[in-house]
């Protein structure tokens, strides 16, 4: 019989735009981490002795996010240097597998407190500089795909073009985004998640940068496509063309960590768990259009749960771009309403190997305030890859 693993607590960082000049371009991003670890310890009031391992996500493991960035980051929170750590990267969903790595780590009877976590300072350490100016594919790789894999943002206008979604409705998604991420911070939504960081300056950062309260389908309808090259529109001459700025996720800086322990531990240690793990599972996808994966991992674990789109009382389906949440409600038949209602990574910012552990706090926070029961993560992945998570709130 498993161990039922345990969810006691979700924070986060502000979003950061992950540029130079962002909120958070300031910080080491062990330093960003650290500032979560050392907060959600503390608030729980948990020796940190007691943690079994702390697994974390990163996309970018190059110069100050290689080393094992999990590892530096713990230390620097001040845990003791008997707490493990390790980094692991499944690109977008990076933390998010973080999370269900150390679900099945208690559920198995091998760990009792684990947390998993995330960090991404895309302002530091730019999309893309892990692999340098090398080739990251070997030869068979291209053997198999000769015509070369592309871009995640071609890989939108592929799925516009399999889906028939035109640039008004990913504008008016996008604005969507916004205007419910808007709403959120005006109720104070996202008040018992968000870790404030102090800069370097001494400036606290309390609020996400990324949301754009004024955000339009007007303001948006401006926008240039973002991925259309001459190259690639003789390749994919069909392609409308749609990917903006506005209608994808922006670069994101940012960390998160959630802390998982089994139900047994949890009593002993007086505290009270707020979610349960259900269910999980992991997919491959075409790496071409590459971020559809979402589709067959929510239709799996659904399955594998025994439950129906409509037994879901909210799902966050990561906002890579547009096009990714509206393919998932086209094949799903879902209810949009319930479809990231607090915003999603257009409004609250991608920092990729942050993102899996801030959805789950967004969605946990927003299953407590509405009393809704079971919670749906789903996160598309570089390399035709996605999670989906499925969570009981307690």
């Amino acid at each position: 019989m498993s161990n039922e693993a345990v969810i006691i607590d979700v924070l986060r960082t502000p979003s950061g735009r992950g540029k130079p000049g962002g909120s958070l371009d300031g910080i080491h991003p062990a330093d960003l981490l650290a500032t979560v670890l050392r907060e959600l310890v503390s608030r729980n009031n948990l020796d940190p002795a007691l943690i079994d391992d702390v697994i974390g996500g990163c996309v970018g493991q190059a110069g100050e996010q290689s080393n094992n960035v999990t590892r530096t980051a713990l230390l620097s929170a001040g845990f003791p240097d008997t707490v493990p750590g390790i980094t692991i990267d499944r690109q977008c969903g990076s933390s998010q597998q973080a999370a269900v790595f150390a679900a099945q780590a208690v559920m198995s009877g091998s760990a009792d407190v684990v947390i998993a976590c995330g960090v991404e300072s895309m302002s530091r350490v730019p999309l893309g500089s892990s692999a340098g100016s090398q080739d990251p594919f070997g030869t068979l790789m291209h053997e198999r795909y000769p015509d070369g894999l592309v871009n995640q943002g071609v890989s939108a206008e592929l799925i516009n073009q399999k889906w028939n979604l035109g640039r008004d409705a990913l504008d008016n998604y996008a604005a969507r985004s916004h205007r419910l991420a808007a709403a959120a911070v005006e109720r104070g939504d996202f008040g018992g998640e968000i870790v404030a960081v102090t800069r370097p300056d001494g400036r606290v950062v309390s609020e996400d940068e990324t949301i754009r309260a004024g955000t339009s389908h007007a303001s948006l309808a401006g926008l240039r496509p973002a991925f259309r090259t001459d190259a690639l529109a003789a390749r994919f001459p069909k392609l409308g063309w749609h990917v903006t700025a506005g209608n994808s996720s922006p670069l994101t800086d940012g960390a998160s960590a959630t802390l998982i322990m089994s139900a047994k531990r949890a009593a002993q240690l007086g505290l009270n768990p707020r979610a349960r793990f259900h269910s999980f599972t992991v997919v491959g996808s075409d790496p071409l259009l590459m971020l559809t994966g979402v589709i067959p991992a929510t239709q799996r674990i659904l399955s594998r749960a025994g439950l129906g789109i409509d037994d879901i009382d909210a799902y966050e389906v990561n906002e890579a771009f547009a096009s990714v949440p509206l393919a998932w409600l086209r094949e799903l038949h879902a209810d949009p309403d319930c479809l990231n209602p607090r915003g999603g990574a257009i409004a609250l910012g991608h920092a990729l190997g942050s993102s899996g552990t801030r959805l789950l706090g967004t969605l946990l926070n927003h299953l407590e305030m509405t009393g809704g029961r079971w919670g749906l993560q789903a996160m598309c992945e570089g390399g035709g890859m996605a999670n989906a998570t499925l969570i009981e709130r307690l």
